[in-house]
């Protein structure tokens, strides 16, 4: 026998009781009556099988049976899926057909991840975002992973939009974009950019927004980074992993913990913070096939960088660009704040000596700055000696110099978008420093 009864529903968990043939954890497993499929989270003693209501069907009740499928969750994986905007569970988001007959086939989104190896042998390769505070202070290396952190308005899904549009418009690799748990209005805004600017053809969406139920927020980056695997294990394919946002994955895992009854650890989160983070992080990596290069955006509740789930994220970053609410008063965008931002990748190794030596001039002169304002504001610029206040000169000019107009705010605010190349960057920083 392979069926079991429904013993009780608690909001989004619902307990089934199976005799015998009791069903693996991941396992789908469907309610015969309405064709209801249910996630098994885990199993517990009595024979009970503690699962979660994907598509939050409210007309569950208690008695109804229960069939095993003998599978996971599995979404379709091949080129159809292009251009596509996909749900977690592979159904079709943007009014088009569903995908049945993928060149793929369906894969399990729950998959151990790959082997890594041979891809540390190849010398890291730089791509530049056309953005020059982040090609300055976090470059953005091949198959690395970046994360843009900062609190509610401060221009992280603009950065990440921006990002897309740079990379996809020099048309290098694939572009996914993975919206877990944000605004609707954004995600819509993003596909009618790309469309617009028939950048679609290098790009494969996956969302859960905040309208969805916290089973599908958290399984939303699962689904999108197993069709990201296909792209580079099967076709070698390098690619560029967007997810906006990384702390709505903690949010709706927290949820579903509350939900399960968890206690939660310190600082009030599911007690599985490290290992849910860690299970996701560990299948963006890349290999000797093809690579996968992520940004990641973090949300920081109440502006509080030292909150438990950011810094658990952000263990996992070589790169972090920290937006601020301060910068952005000033009216400076990006919002960058550029003496904590930080990155592991900024060696002369990799982006060369002149870079480096630049990036250690110009971190000087940022920190001479903020000794200095404290100083000016209570006796004057003018009273500094002639060295101090050329030094507090030239970090004016560098931080009004890293900021930039965006192509994809050109239609609110009038002003065109700049792509700035690399080599014309760090010219620009040298003519204000020397």
């Amino acid at each position: 026998m392979n069926h079991g009864v429904i013993r009780a529903v608690r909001d989004l968990v619902i307990i089934v009781v199976f005799d015998e043939d009791f069903p693996d954890i991941h396992e789908v497993v469907m309610v015969e009556e309405l064709e209801t499929p249910l996630l098994v989270d885990s199993l517990q003693p009595g024979n009970q099988a503690v699962c979660l209501n994907i598509n939050s069907d409210r007309r569950l009740q208690k008695g109804m049976r229960v069939k095993r499928t003998g599978r996971s969750i599995e979404i379709p994986v091949g080129e159809e899926l292009i251009g596509r905007v996909i749900d977690a569970t592979g159904m079709p988001l943007d009014g088009k057909a569903v995908v049945a007959d993928a060149s793929g086939g369906k894969r399990n989104i729950f998959q151990p991840p790959a082997a890594t190896e041979g891809f540390g042998a190849v010398a890291p390769e730089i791509l530049e975002t056309g953005i020059k505070v982040m090609d300055f202070f976090a470059p953005f290396v091949k198959g690395r992973k970046i994360g843009i952190v900062g609190g509610a308005g401060v221009g992280k899904t603009v950065l990440t939009m921006e990002m897309i549009h740079n990379i996809a418009m020099s048309g290098t690799g694939l572009s996914f974009f993975t919206g877990i748990g944000e605004r609707i209005r954004e995600g819509h805004e993003l596909y009618e950019t790309l469309q617009e600017r028939d950048l679609l053809k290098n790009t494969c969406m996956f969302f859960a927004q905040m309208n969805e139920n916290p089973v599908r927020r958290s399984l939303i980056g699962f689904s999108s980074v197993t069709l990201a695997e296909y792209f580079r294990d099967e076709q070698h394919k390098d690619i560029l992993f967007f997810a906006d946002n990384m702390y709505r994955y903690i949010q709706a895992k927290n949820e579903v913990a509350t939900m399960l009854g968890q206690v939660p650890s310190e600082g009030g989160y599911e007690p599985t913070i490290f290992s849910d983070v860690k299970t996701l992080q560990d299948r963006l990596t890349s290999n000797d096939k093809g690579s996968i290069t992520a940004v990641q955006t973090i949300y920081v509740p109440a502006d509080d960088v030292s909150d438990p789930a950011v810094q658990t994220i952000q263990h996992e970053l070589d790169s972090v660009i920290i937006l601020s609410r301060a910068v952005a008063e000033q009216g400076i965008r990006p919002a960058v704040d550029l003496l904590h931002t930080t990155s592991s990748l900024l060696t002369p190794e990799i982006v060369g000596e002149r870079h480096y030596l630049l990036s250690v001039q110009v971190q000087a002169l940022l920190q001479k700055y903020e000794q200095l304002k404290p100083i000016i504001a209570i006796i004057g610029e003018n009273e500094l000696s002639p060295t101090d206040r050329a030094d507090y000169a030239k970090a004016k000019k560098l931080i009004n110099y890293f900021s930039q107009d965006m192509f994809v705010m050109e239609e609110l605010n009038g002003r065109k978008g700049e792509f700035v190349k690399r080599d014309d960057m760090l010219k620009g920083v040298e003519e204000i420093i020397v």
